[in-house]
């Protein structure tokens, strides 16, 4: 009997696979597809102005010529076309006239890359208009794909070069003067059959083929596993590749950006037993997800038939890579204005799955108005309590945060994964009964749950918690630290810190800060066993470097950083590295968490550091690592003499020490 082919549990922790692929000089594929594809669309040009070939077929050719020519302006957007800049930029200038003329090459370049840096997520992906629209919304949002770039584009106008906006100014004035002309010369219906439908037609099918196909029903972003943020789609490749240019391996392009398109393939199969150790997303030609196990499944049955037959689905009791459960609300409590805990009810055959420690989070996840979203909420109750409740504080545009406050009742379903999350400390690891935490707004969430375990399971230990808020009526959970303070009036102090209320002890008014926290604290800060940071990045940084410096253990600090009610922390992403960066003479302190980059962690803490590619093609991420170390996945861009003298590349560096400094304006010698 052939023997089943097994596979472990995926680990998206696990770094990148080398492709071992590099930027050629020169992408000669892209220059035959740029020929062929100019060739083409003057072609059907000529024919039209003779009328020698009916409308349809000048639409056809045409829409070919300008789907053809995506890839030219994709592998340039990507440096992937010549490892000399300038090769690039002429090819996708010329590329994007026919592509679509209302944007400049360098504005769709950047925000190109603002779909690969933050894939599925709906508030910032540009793409997400298209990935995540409901059915019947497809046939009118596929041909108008590039409108949304506009409002991406004019979201982030103060960070653009000036000369960029100037560019894309110009040629949407063109584009509006050369139709005008044409409506008034009588030309328009020829200008519509040889560009204007086709271009359209074209963004129909890009926009079905290399973004709704690769992307839909997909939730993770870079952030939570960036092998699952998009799918390869696998079986009847001797068609599919040609089709659609090498984009049924979406996933090997959004992992290895700076890899031609016809290299996607050979990078595939060189590290595919990488890729599926890592939880890679499948799909099928049909549309059929695999996990890794069914995967391999699948190749043992196909065998060498793979390249000609569509994917044959397996059954099988493999587990997939994320599990949610149907869990019902029973319990939906306003805590503020803008805020609610949500209690769920846990049936017993699940009891054992859903057991918590103090400080984890569960993964909801929810269909709104269509739309799927994904969002995780740290546990507020204590883990002996039985009883699993999260808080949710509504965000300004946030989809699922709104919709619970707003319109979550009792009785409703929510898919949930299982607790996860490594925020808090292991009881071994604390060497004293003294533990402190400062929470900000929603960052008291995970506090709660702390502070009440660990008041319940050590009768010797004492907590004490600054908790900031602007005002009392903003407060969250502020009962329950009441009644806590009750029953534990003599192990348990709470500093209520408030900036915006008039009639607060002026002790504890304003921001909380280090100063304000040693002094009320009135104890040695390396006496305390346990710290517990949770709230906006600047606050928690700013602490945790303090303590630092102030003598205190890195691993007795523990940091969990919120934006609001959702969280960026994964499952697994514990805190790395302090990161210190210089950038246009100014410096900047930031924590990177496990599996990010440095540019990933500059960008996430809102510092406008210089990138383009996100491959390791192009350099424009170079940084000199003053001290401390890095690892580069990829290296396609600097001399063997810039690595010498520390520079890196930013995009592809992750930390491996407890502290780093780089610095963007320093340049080779």
């Amino acid at each position: 009997m052939t023997e089943k082919p097994t596979f472990a549990a995926p680990d998206a922790s696990l770094p990148l696979p080398d492709p071992g692929e590099r930027v050629p000089t020169l992408s000669w594929p892209i220059v035959g597809i740029f020929a062929l594809s100019l060739a083409v669309f003057a072609g059907a040009g000529v024919a039209a102005v003779n009328d020698v070939v009916p409308a349809a077929a000048t639409i056809a050719a045409s829409s070919v010529a300008i789907f053809m020519m995506f890839t030219v302006l994709h592998d340039a957007s990507h440096y992937s076309i010549s490892s000399h800049r300038w090769v690039n930029a002429a090819f996708g200038r010329v590329a994007m006239l026919f592509v679509s003329p209302l944007i400049s090459f360098s504005a769709f370049a950047f925000i190109h890359i603002e779909h690969h840096r933050n894939t599925n997520d709906d508030d910032s992906d540009p793409d997400h208009f298209v990935s995540a629209a409901t059915y019947w919304q497809l046939p009118f949002r596929f041909p108008i794909m590039d409108l949304p770039y506009l409002s991406c584009l004019a979201r982030n106008i103060k960070r653009r070069p000036r000369s960029e906006i100037a560019e894309t100014v110009f040629l949407m004035s063109a584009t509006v003067i050369a139709i005008a002309a044409a409506a008034v010369s009588g030309h328009l219906w020829m200008f519509a059959v040889v560009y204007l439908i086709p271009s359209r037609v074209a963004m129909f099918v890009l926009a079905w083929w290399f973004d709704w196909l690769p992307h839909h029903d997909l939730d993770d972003t870079p952030r939570d596993n960036r092998y699952r943020t998009t799918r390869n789609r696998m079986g009847s490749e001797w068609i599919l590749t040609p089709l659609l240019l090498s984009q049924n391996y979406h996933l090997v392009h959004h992992l290895h950006p700076s890899i031609p398109f016809y290299r996607y393939v050979a990078a595939w199969r060189r590290n595919e037993d990488a890729y599926l150790k890592r939880g890679a997303a499948i799909g099928t030609v049909f549309g059929q997800q695999l996990d890794p196990q069914e995967y391999l499944e699948w190749k043992q049955l196909n065998g060498k038939t793979v390249p000609l037959l569509p994917i044959r689905r397996v059954d099988t009791t493999g587990a997939g890579v994320r599990v949610t459960h149907p869990l019902v609300v029973n319990g939906v409590e306003h805590l503020t204005y803008n805020s609610v805990r949500v209690t769920f009810e846990i049936p017993d055959n699940l009891c054992e799955e859903f057991r918590f420690q103090p400080g984890q989070h569960i993964t909801i996840h929810h269909k709104i108005d269509g739309q799927q979203v994904r969002r995780n909420y740290s546990i507020c109750t204590s883990a002996t309590s039985g009883v699993l409740a999260i808080g949710i504080r509504k965000v300004d545009g946030g989809r699922f945060s709104t919709y619970a406050v707003q319109n979550l009742r009792v009785g409703d379903v929510l898919d949930v994964e299982p607790p996860a999350g490594t925020f808090g400390a292991p009881p071994e690891s604390v060497t004293s009964d003294d533990h402190v935490a400062v929470a900000a707004g929603s960052g008291i969430t995970p506090i709660l749950s702390i502070a009440a375990t660990t008041l319940e399971t050590n009768p010797h230990s004492r907590f004490t918690l600054f908790y900031g808020n602007r005002s009392a009526e903003s407060t969250m959970f502020a009962t329950e630290l009441y009644e806590l303070s009750a029953r534990y009036p003599q192990r348990l102090r709470v500093f209520h810190i408030r900036s915006n209320q008039p009639d607060h002890p002026e002790a504890l008014s304003g921001r909380i800060n280090t100063p304000l926290i040693t002094k009320l604290l009135d104890a040695d800060v390396t006496s305390i066993g346990a710290w517990y940071l949770c709230g906006p990045t600047d606050l928690i940084t700013s602490v945790r470097s303090d303590l630092l410096a102030d003598g205190v253990p890195s691993q007795h600090v523990h940091v969990e950083l919120f934006g609001g009610a959702t969280r960026e922390v994964q499952a697994g992403d514990d805190l790395e590295s302090r990161v210190s960066i210089t950038l246009s003479g100014a410096d900047h302190q930031l924590t990177t968490t496990r599996g990010s980059s440095v540019l990933e962690a500059a960008l996430a803490n809102k510092i406008d550091v210089p990138y383009s590619c996100l491959g390791g093609a192009c350099g424009t991420c170079r940084a000199k690592v003053t001290s401390g170390s890095v690892s580069m996945d990829q290296n396609l861009a600097l001399s063997e003499t810039e690595v010498d003298q520390g520079f890196v590349l930013t995009c592809q560096s992750h930390p491996t020490t407890d502290a780093v400094a780089v610095d963007y304006d320093s340049r080779p010698a």
